[in-house]
């Protein structure tokens, strides 16, 4: 029998994880097992405090569900979403970077037209964004899909509230022949993260930021193509510099135009004052 001591455990623990018949699980389970160890060790960790942490990682998992997704959330205010994002899209300097989901996407969002309206007249400025999808060359990509979610004028999306059972402030376009999209929405908002569950209560205990700066989310899945997972800022919005889930990228902050009462780029009319944001993404083929 092998006795257990403070100086063995994380060598004992490390052997245990490594025998797992998947090359790759081993990997993770043993970088793991050493990472945490050590952390413990540095920070000389006390029973309560694990306690704490323990207690805190249920909670997490008690407030997600399908529309709420705390842990998600954890990872992106401790910035592990956005190194991960990095890390697994090094991208050609051409194409549109790439930044954090968020924990707010809903799968099933509805297939609206050229220029179509999915904020379905709720309150704010009309904000149309329309622009091409191409690749590192040029050429258009013609029936990619982007979907496209954002939140509303009070800072909310369509998961956080529980009496909304259709799209709310979402929905997918698909690129004409010519690559070109068109989307007519409402001029989103910066944001505060939910601060009433686990994560919230942590950074309350602390200086940080708990705001997002006002942007619209896209997703573009198109076959032969890198997936792309996005946003777009608005220029000059609160705490582009403080971003609590660290998702900002100059590259993809658009200036949000005033424009007249008049023609819109959907070849339509408004009688009333409106915003345009234009944007060409730019994907990478698969290789």
């Amino acid at each position: 029998m092998q006795l257990v001591t403070e100086d063995n455990i994380t060598a004992l623990a490390v052997d245990r994880w490594a025998t797992a018949a998947d090359p790759r699980l081993a990997e993770l389970m043993t970088a793991l097992v050493r990472h945490l160890h050590d952390f413990a060790r540095e920070v000389r960790l006390t029973e309560a405090e694990w306690m704490a942490a323990v207690r805190w990682l249920t909670r997490t998992g008690q407030v997600s569900d399908e529309k709420r997704e705390e842990f998600i959330l954890a990872s992106d205010v401790l910035g592990l979403s956005m190194l991960v994002v990095q890390m697994n899209h090094r991208l050609d300097p051409r194409a549109t970077p790439a930044t954090v989901l968020g924990p707010f996407h809903i799968e099933g969002s509805p297939e609206l037209g050229y220029g179509a309206e999915m904020s379905q007249g709720l309150p704010g400025t009309p904000l149309y964004v329309h622009g091409t999808v191409r690749d590192l060359d040029g050429a258009p990509v013609p029936g990619a899909v982007l979907d496209v979610w954002q939140a509303d004028n009070e800072g909310l999306y369509e998961s956080q509230y529980a009496d909304v059972d259709e799209a709310r402030l979402r929905g997918k376009y698909t690129t004409r022949d010519d690559g070109g999209y068109c989307l007519r929405t409402v001029a989103p908002l910066g944001y505060t993260i939910p601060m009433d569950g686990p994560v919230g209560e942590l950074i309350s205990r602390t200086g940080i930021s708990h705001f997002r700066p006002a942007h619209v989310h896209f997703l573009l899945a198109v076959p032969g193509f890198e997936p792309l997972i996005t946003h777009l800022f608005q220029a000059g919005a609160e705490y582009l510099d403080s971003d609590v889930v660290f998702g900002t990228k100059a590259e993809l902050v658009v200036e949000f135009e005033e424009r007249a009462p008049g023609p819109t780029p959907d070849g339509g009319t408004l009688d009333r004052p409106w915003l345009e944001a234009r944007y060409d993404f730019v994907l990478q083929r698969r290789s």
